[in-house]
């Protein structure tokens, strides 16, 4: 196999070699660049995804105790900077609930200053866990926990609509079933436009035309009218404000990164490409810094846009994340009056078909839940029930996750087996220890040897086990000093290397001398 990618690497450079430079330069071009239909793939998406991004920004403004110009100034400048430095395409980042639910005390307390410091220095650790590798942990999440995960975001997604439809003008509701009619029927035309963006772009001009009176963007707040200006956190620059800001922006960057890394991992399913998660982790806290110095609120990677752009819009490039952003600003300054007329529920139809189009309906399936361990289910089911009750994403994955080990540890300590052979001449007995050995089936091991009637000879065969820890190395010493302690003597064979290097490294220093 390497030396088929060797020839297929050598094949690959004697061919550009042979191209032209103008060939080369256009083989590094972007796609979007270089195809029409990518480039109006991506500006589409981009548009709808702004659209999007304006009332959600303005909520989560609003969530945050901050002017929702601030909501809206951090989308623009995280979507553009991420776009930029970040490590997944297409994924985007911008203003979130999460983030809001965390530097929403700090605000309310000090001051929109202090939040904006946090800010700041949430980016500078968010640089700084990337740097060293805490984007890898990301392996360590189980798929019953990303299923979860993704089921989760899609209730929730919905579960923010629903205020969207509740004590509403009567008319709110048939514009939302049109909505939904216009994105499921308008793709069987054409799929050259996105159904979202036609779905808004109808349902505005109908209740505009009809003078139908329902909620609207501009009911949300007041949008901004001019670009943010970059300048420094108005806080003194003392101990006493880190030592304030510091739990603040640690909780931000640790649940920013979570929700980032989580949503590149299902977008890399999405699109069956990978993206590097330490890049990305190092890119959210870039984007971090720059919106606090723009005197943004922060944020991360979002669920709901990011679906709306990758699985609804099909955009794959940074192109629809920067456009994103871009188009956001464009929108408030130059359309505001435009954009304030749309009504919310063209994007309340929108949002409930993402939510739709996100939930993972096979993983509930009577066929899937029939075959799928016990074991399994409950983790994909606690994850969804701590995401859902406690509006935190970061926290229903560390609690899945934990659950998902707890029960792989039950599951796999019963996997530790002992078998004894005696021989005939009743001069030695050999222990044959089978599966894997850590602290989980390790504490049972001692209790399997019969210290007071078994010869003076013991074998423990561990040719088909493995140490993991100190806990089994401790069990064996202490099996070793109970026949010792009755002129027993001990000889264990079939350590493999790494179990070898662990016992001999730890052996005789783990039981005390009673």
């Amino acid at each position: 196999m390497d030396i088929g990618r060797a020839r297929a690497r050598q094949v690959l450079v004697l061919s550009t070699s042979a191209l032209s430079p103008a060939a080369r330069l256009r083989g590094l071009r972007p796609d979007w660049l270089s195809d029409p239909k990518v480039w109006r793939t991506e500006v589409l998406a981009g548009l709808v995804v702004a659209l999007a991004l304006i009332p959600e920004a303005i909520s989560f403004s609003i969530i945050a105790g901050v002017d929702p110009a601030i909501g809206l100034f951090a989308s623009f400048t995280m979507a553009v900077t991420i776009s930029i430095v970040g490590g997944r395409r297409a994924m985007i980042s911008a203003a979130t609930g999460a983030v809001a639910l965390v530097i929403a005390p700090l605000n309310r307390e000090h001051g929109l200053g202090y939040l904006v410091a946090a800010v700041i220095l949430a980016g500078v650790i968010q640089i700084a866990l990337g740097a060293l590798g805490v984007a890898k942990l990301m392996r360590f999440v189980p798929r019953s926990v990303m299923v979860g995960f993704v089921n989760a975001l899609a209730i929730l997604i919905f579960m923010a609509q629903v205020p969207e439809m509740h004590d509403v003008p009567s008319a709110v509701y048939p514009l939302i079933i049109a909505g939904l009619a216009l994105m499921v029927f308008f793709p069987k035309i054409t799929t050259v436009i996105p159904a979202p963006l036609v779905s808004i772009v109808i349902l505005t001009v109908i209740t505009l035309a009809a003078g139908i009176a329902v909620p609207t963007v501009g009911d949300k707040g007041d949008l901004p009218s001019s670009l943010p200006i970059p300048g420094l956190p108005d806080v003194p620059f003392t101990m006493d404000t880190l030592t304030t800001i510091a739990p603040y922006a640690l909780a931000m960057a640790l649940v920013g990164l979570m929700e980032s890394l989580m949503t590149a991992k299902l977008v890399d399913d999405i699109t069956d490409t990978h993206s590097s998660k330490t890049r990305e982790s190092i890119g959210q806290g870039i984007a971090n810094i720059v919106t606090g110095f723009f005197g943004g609120m922060g944020g991360c990677a979002m669920i709901g846009q990011t679906m709306i752009n990758v699985k609804v819009s099909g955009a794959r490039t940074r192109l629809s994340t920067f456009l994103a952003g871009a188009f956001l600003m464009v929108l408030c300054i130059v359309f505001g009056p435009v954009v304030s007329d749309i009504p919310m529920a063209a994007l309340v139809a929108v949002m409930v078909m993402v939510s739709f189009a996100t939930f993972d309906w096979h993983s509930i399936a009577p066929k899937t839940l029939k075959r799928m361990p016990t074991g399994e289910i409950a983790v994909m089911v606690i994850t969804v029930a701590c995401v859902v009750s406690t509006d935190n994403l970061a926290i229903g994955v560390v609690v899945g996750s934990i659950t998902a080990m707890v029960i792989f540890a039950k599951r796999v300590a019963h996997l530790a087996n002992v078998t004894a052979v005696t021989d005939p001449d009743g001069t030695q007995v050999v222990y044959s220890v089978t599966g894997e050995l850590f602290f989980a089936s390790s504490n049972d091991l001692v209790g399997h040897f019969n210290y007071a009637t078994d010869p003076d000879k013991v074998v423990i065969d561990l040719i088909a086990a493995h140490i993991w820890d100190a806990s089994s190395v401790a069990a064996l010493d202490a099996i070793e000093t109970k026949y010792k302690q009755r002129g027993k003597t001990v000889e264990i064979i079939g350590l493999n290397q790494p179990s070898a290097q662990i016992h001999e490294k730890l052996s005789g220093e783990l039981v005390g001398n009673h």
